[in-house]
């Protein structure tokens, strides 16, 4: 499928009233889904580093990006009392379907691990799909937080795969 096509159908989506849409062609299958606001509830809970409590979060709003920053809300006690601070994570998404693979080859070492600093542009790990291996690339500098998903698993599109904290 050509990808200037698939753009134009993004566009056209995006700019239309409709909630989902299902496309084969040429044994391609797409499907769009856009959820409103209101059709999904305004909380989350997604896994936070150790030492950190799980929270709701704000869900990331827009449907087609594979990254987005989100806000993460933790209580801290303190000698005054329950206090809450805020620490923005970014969480790296699949942008395909695929099975996960954290090295490039099974015996080669991971791309990252948790507590490595990663540039933009970093390779983070290998989607296969339909027999091509697909690098997955940091876009955001920072560390990595947290991997979310075991090496040789099948992921789902957009299915969060890495929480990096921004620097």
């Amino acid at each position: 499928m050509d990808l200037v096509y698939l753009k134009k159908l993004i566009k056209i989506f995006e700019e239309s009233k409709l909630s989902d849409l299902n496309i084969e062609e040429e044994g391609i299958k797409i499907q769009f889904s856009n959820v409103s606001k209101q059709q999904i509830p305004n909380t989350q809970i997604i896994q936070v580093p150790s030492g950190m409590t799980q929270s709701p979060v704000n869900p990331i709003h827009q449907p087609f990006h594979t990254t987005g920053h989100t806000t993460v809300e933790t209580m801290a006690e303190s000698q005054s009392g329950k206090t809450t601070s805020e620490e923005v994570v970014h969480v790296i998404k699949s942008p395909i379907v695929g099975s996960f693979y954290r090295s490039p080859s099974p015996d080669s070492q991971p791309f990252v691990e948790v507590g490595s600093h990663v540039s933009f542009g970093q390779p983070l790990c290998i989607i296969e799909a339909m027999k091509l291996m697909n690098e997955i690339e940091s876009d955001i500098n920072g560390t990595i937080e947290k991997i979310l998903v075991q090496n040789s698993t099948p992921i789902e599109f957009n299915q969060p795969l890495f929480v990096i904290k921004p620097d």
